[in-house]
């Protein structure tokens, strides 16, 4: 039960990562960072953009200037960030202040949300985009899609680890209320790990995309090591939950209907107790003694007792 809550706290950090602008801790819960810092758009990227302006532009070191400096001056225009970082529900942004970061805007939260840098950077007007690669812009297409997965393996993995807690209950009065809790943890465990490696690879390759892509205008991707220490272990919670519930409905769980001594129901395996052989007579008790007597027996003969086969027992089982 202990790992099971364990789990689910990871999978509640993990969504709570990039919701708070004003906490530090949240914001270095990231899937995926984009680090724009050092941007450059070369006088050849901007002149390629159309072809029939290029034409009309001198090349001298003049106009090279100009358009070198132009890069800063479109960052600042639209108003591309130092940084970004992306995680499950937004993306937030920011810059760098005496060498760490500063966020300073987070985008509202989105069920099945995935990083378009061209509509967050607002390239998409201006045909700036066109210097990104085709094998980036089928990365980003393909990201788009896998990411509406994640989102779904991280609902349903929240939703059966909460339904396994509350089943796990049934678990502590019987057997079978283990194997049901089995049954969900098994399936709480596949999503959570489905949803773990989703993310891990999924960023892995955006962030190569990003570094293949984008290499030649300073932009880099790299992944958020705190984020994928707590899915991890939440996988790992929920693996160690799952096994301990196996464990639990093959060996631990129900309770025992064998009792050892008296039970006033006289249901079968239980212990009665028996008349003596030696019986019990009523009314007052002869105390007669003396030479040549010789108590009853009651029909129980001499020559039996002591015998192995017939020794007296105090209690017997009851389907005896």
């Amino acid at each position: 039960m202990a790992m099971t809550i364990a789990s689910l706290i990871c999978l509640v950090i993990v969504g709570l990562g990039g919701t708070n602008k004003n906490n530090s801790n949240l914001n270095n819960l990231y899937f995926f960072r984009a680090n724009t810092t050092d941007i450059a758009i070369t006088p050849e990227d901007l002149t390629n953009l159309n072809p029939d302006i290029a034409k009309n532009i001198p090349h001298n070191a003049l106009t090279d200037a100009v358009l070198n400096s132009a890069t800063g001056v479109a960052k600042e225009a639209l108003d591309i960030k130092d940084f970004y970082h992306v995680s499950l529900w937004n993306y937030c942004a920011g810059d760098f202040d005496n060498g760490s970061d500063k966020v300073t805007y987070c985008s509202p939260r989105k069920n099945e949300f995935w990083f378009n840098p061209v509509e967050v950077w607002g390239l998409n007007k201006t045909g700036i985009e066109q210097v990104f690669s085709k094998e980036l812009r089928d990365g980003l297409n393909a990201y788009r899609v896998a990411a509406k997965w994640m989102f779904i393996a991280y609902v349903v993995a929240v939703v059966t680890t909460i339904t396994e807690i509350v089943v796990g209950f049934f678990a502590l009065f019987s057997r079978l209320g283990s194997l049901a809790t089995t049954i969900v943890s098994t399936v709480s465990s596949l999503f959570v790990f489905a949803f773990a490696l989703t993310a891990t690879i999924l960023y892995s390759v955006l962030a190569g995309s990003f570094n293949s892509a984008l290499k030649q205008y300073n932009i880099r991707g790299h992944l958020g090591k705190n984020m994928y220490v707590v899915v991890w272990l939440a996988v790992a919670f929920s693996l160690g939950a799952g096994m301990f519930w196996l464990f639990s409905s093959c060996c631990c769980s129900g309770r025992s209907n064998k009792i050892k001594y008296g039970d006033a129901s006289g249901r079968k395996g239980a212990y009665e107790r028996v008349d003596s052989p030696y019986g019990h007579r009523e009314g007052p008790v002869n105390f007669q003694s003396g030479p040549g007597y010789q108590a009853p027996h009651h029909g129980m003969p001499l020559n039996d007792v002591g015998h192995k086969n017939t020794a007296y027992e105090p209690y017997r089982r009851a389907d005896v």
